[in-house]
């Protein structure tokens, strides 16, 4: 059972004489899920000017009325976002769908526990130290998943890494992991599996990543992995895009009657295609973030802030649902990820986007080579591909693009500037028709 929940941490919007307060403002803890919303005070105040929205947390080396410190204050806050993932994974453990008032009191638990519940605590963690791997792996997707805000997706990668390890072997623990053990996980993962070469490296990023937090929390002192470094063949991956006529084709598809369900998931993908957004700020775009000609987010996964102008294309996709109530003052109608990749392939398809596409990749050291349509290939994220592409290959400079959609380097960017080149390549060689 997965519970989908969202955290919010804010500073109270108080109004005195219809003036804003923004001296000595109380810290609130808000929990959103299955259309309830549950407010908790965190027993903090700060000035607003001291507290970061973006990081909905208090800003550095600044204090408090109380003289509390944004250590402390942040720490805590952090603590309270752990207890309350905690709480809902015990839930969803159980398989129950609660209440807030259940919310309430498990979270009022959790601050001021019985002596019989810290007993257990305590001694859960002792046996977790000496043994029970998948317990620490609890704990650490609890805390990392806090502290580095992780996304419903990480959550899942990690959910699937925690499965892959039960199937491995019974009774695992840290000591199984050195260099045979390591072997014999990517074995398991290729043969038993089924994992392309690429999956597989990024299976075992995500198992080092777990193997550094218990050397270092001193839950184990096995570090072979650090030394680890397998020779696992891999090909770049494709960059799957529209180019710009498909992206025309797609758009002027005339849509049966039938299937007037896939207009407004086309909306939301060319909105995606003419502004370079992740599904993640696509689907978390509020009418706040949009402004005359431009929208300014900060983005889901990086908590970079981000300024997009708006062009024609964008703007009018806009413009046609400005009036429509979405919940939660949402832009645009986005379903789910799933359901969305799912008619993007179905609509493709019928609009023609079939050009054959090759890929190759590696099993062990089995070549495999397939060729499918475009259509099959799509997913949601094709569309902030697209929209590099093809701002590259209008001329629009790499940094300036990069300013869009937050890359941080142009090692990111390189694969998409190759492309650029290629197309600009292609164009020039016209001229060799004339």
């Amino acid at each position: 059972m997965n519970i989908k929940r969202s955290i919010r941490i804010a500073i109270e919007n108080r109004k005195k004489d219809g003036v804003p307060v923004v001296e000595n403002v109380p810290i609130r803890l808000q929990v959103f899920f299955s259309s309830k919303r549950i407010d908790f005070t965190t027993g903090y105040r700060i000035d607003a000017t001291k507290w970061d929205s973006a990081k909905q947390r208090v800003k550095n080396n600044v204090t408090n009325k109380q003289n509390q410190s944004a250590s402390q204050i942040n720490a805590d806050l952090a603590k309270y976002e752990t207890y309350i993932n905690e709480i809902f994974q015990d839930f969803e453990v159980r398989e129950i769908e609660p209440t807030t008032e259940q919310v309430k009191i498990a979270f009022t638990e959790k601050l001021n526990p019985t002596p019989q519940k810290k007993q257990k605590s305590q001694a859960t963690r002792g046996k977790a130290k000496k043994s029970d791997l998948f317990v620490v792996f609890d704990e650490f997707v609890r805390e990392c998943g806090v502290q580095n805000n992780w996304t419903e997706s990480t959550y899942e990668k990690f959910a699937a890494v925690k499965n892959h390890l039960t199937a491995l072997k019974k009774g695992l623990t840290f000591d199984f992991f050195d260099e045979s053990g390591l072997t014999e996980y990517i074995t398991f993962l290729r043969d038993v599996k089924q994992m392309r070469n690429s999956t597989i490296g990024k299976q075992m990023g995500f198992l080092k990543w777990f193997l550094r937090w218990g050397l270092k929390k001193g839950y184990t002192k096995n570090n072979a992995f650090q030394t680890f470094k397998p020779k696992i063949k891999n090909t770049q991956k494709k960059v799957i895009y529209l180019t710009w006529d498909e992206l025309t084709q797609l758009r002027d598809f005339e849509i049966p009657e039938s299937k007037q369900y896939l207009a407004r998931m086309r909306d939301v993908f060319l909105f995606q295609c003419f502004t370079g957004l992740r599904y993640s700020d696509v689907f978390n775009l509020r009418r706040s973030n949009v402004k005359d000609s431009y929208i300014e987010i900060t983005t889901i996964k990086t908590a970079d802030t981000l300024k997009i102008e708006l062009n024609n294309h964008s703007k009018a996709i806009l413009d046609k649902y400005k009036d429509v109530a979405f919940e939660n003052h949402k832009v645009l109608p986005v379903i789910t990820n799933q359901k969305m990749n799912d008619y993007l392939k179905e609509l493709a398809e019928m609009a023609g986007i079939d050009e054959p596409v090759h890929q190759t990749y590696y099993r062990g050291n089995e070549r495999i080579d397939e060729v499918m349509p475009k259509y099959a290939l799509l997913g949601t994220h094709a569309a902030r591909r697209t929209f590099i592409c093809n701002a590259l290959s209008l001329g629009i400079p790499a940094n300036v693009v990069m300013k869009w959609t937050g890359h941080s380097d142009y090692k990111a960017m390189k694969p998409y500037i190759d492309i650029a080149d290629n197309i600009k390549a292609d164009a020039m060689s016209k001229f060799n028709q004339l």
